[in-house]
């Protein structure tokens, strides 16, 4: 048998995740240094939200382990190969 909470509130304010699967993102710097290409994550699943913020599970390809973290500790990560304009503008001959 189910119950339903008296006086609950429908959940119509959970938030949405902003990420895809796939997508790469990076850490929010706390320290105001400038993030290294290194630091540069993969979304791998979405998870539930916690504390009112969507919660991702995260991996680097340069960790043998998976992170979790919520969104508010992310950002887009700006395309790696335009941010190196070495790597943009070599040729293959």
């Amino acid at each position: 048998m189910i119950r339903f909470q008296q006086n609950a509130r429908p959940r119509t304010d959970t938030p949405s995740h902003l990420f895809a699967i796939g997508q790469t993102v990076r850490m929010k710097s706390r320290t105001g240094l400038a993030q290294k290409a290194a630091e540069l994550f993969q979304i791998k699943s979405r998870l539930p939200v916690k504390d009112g913020s969507p919660q991702y599970r995260i991996r680097s390809e340069h960790e043998t382990y998976e992170r979790v973290t919520t969104e508010d500790n992310l950002e887009v990560a700006d395309d790696p190969v335009a941010a190196n304009p070495v790597v943009a503008n070599s040729q293959v001959v």
